[in-house]
C-alpha cells in the first residue's frame, strides 16, 4: 500500500503534492476530456499539468519549511549564547562583590 499521507512516510512535501496534483489533474482532465469525447487524452494532459503544479507548490512549501528550520536552529544557538553570556556576567558580578 502506498502511504502518501502517513507521518512515517519518507516522501517530502513536494512529492506528496505532486502525487496529489497528478491524481486531481488526471481526474479533472478525464471529466473534461469525456465531455469532448477524449477522456484518456484529458486525463493525461490533466495529470501532467496537475503534477507540475503540485510539484511547484510543494517545492515552494518545502523550501519554506527548510528555511524555517534553519532559522529556528539559529535562534536556539543564539539563545544558548545569551544564556552563556548571562552566566559569565553573573560570575563577574560575584567576583566583583568578593574583591
Amino acid at each position: 500500500m502506498l502511504r502518501l499521507f502517513d507521518a512515517d512516510c519518507r516522501l517530502g512535501r513536494r512529492e506528496v503534492l505532486r502525487a496529489g496534483g497528478t491524481a486531481l489533474g488526471a481526474g479533472a482532465g478525464a471529466i473534461v476530456g469525456a465531455a469532448v469525447g477524449h477522456p484518456l487524452a484529458g486525463a493525461a494532459i490533466g495529470g501532467v499539468m496537475g503534477g507540475g503544479t503540485g510539484y511547484v507548490v510543494g517545492n515552494s512549501m518545502q523550501n519554506q519549511e527548510n528555511a524555517n528550520a534553519q532559522t529556528q536552529a539559529q535562534v536556539q544557538q543564539q539563545q544558548h549564547e545569551i544564556e552563556s553570556q548571562r552566566m559569565q556576567i553573573q560570575q563577574l558580578r560575584q567576583q566583583g562583590e568578593t574583591e
